[in-house]
């Protein structure tokens, strides 16, 4: 769109709106179509991540024992599994759907409460618009 923006994470309604999180708007009856279609866009982003991290998880089921290494080691064997899940991804190397049976989705802890909006960032708004503009642009999807 012209602008350009740095990376965002993708929250859902409990997290504040920030520019480096994008959350989707409050639904209600008063959402114009441009807004439904970002929120439409953002769930199924968030879900291929969460795909994405569940292939991961059923590839590397070291990943799900985390609790066997020290703390020091963690960082480095998590982003050593990424490393290598990416390279068999990027290689199409066989995934066997079987490793999905021990890498079932787990829910993380998530607020309970929605952000305050006293701790929503103003200039959130105008990057969560230039994506609602962009994927108008991009159209269906």
């Amino acid at each position: 769109m012209g602008k350009a923006q740095k990376y965002v994470l993708l929250g859902d309604a409990t997290y504040p709106l920030q520019d480096w999180i994008l959350k989707p708007y409050q639904e209600d009856e008063n959402l114009t179509q441009r807004q439904l279609q970002f929120n439409y866009r953002l769930k199924r982003a968030h879900s291929v991540i969460e795909n994405a991290f569940l292939r991961l998880k059923a590839r590397w089921q070291i990943l799900l024992k985390c609790d066997d290494c020290s703390l020091e080691l963690l960082p480095t064997l998590v982003l050593a599994c990424c490393i290598l899940h990416n390279i068999c991804e990027a290689h199409d190397n066989p995934f066997n759907e079987e490793w999905l049976e021990g890498a079932e989705p787990t829910e993380l802890p998530k607020p309970c409460q929605p952000a305050p909006t006293a701790m929503e960032d103003n200039r959130a708004e105008q990057v969560r618009e230039l994506m609602c503009q962009y994927f108008e642009s991009c159209g269906e999807g």
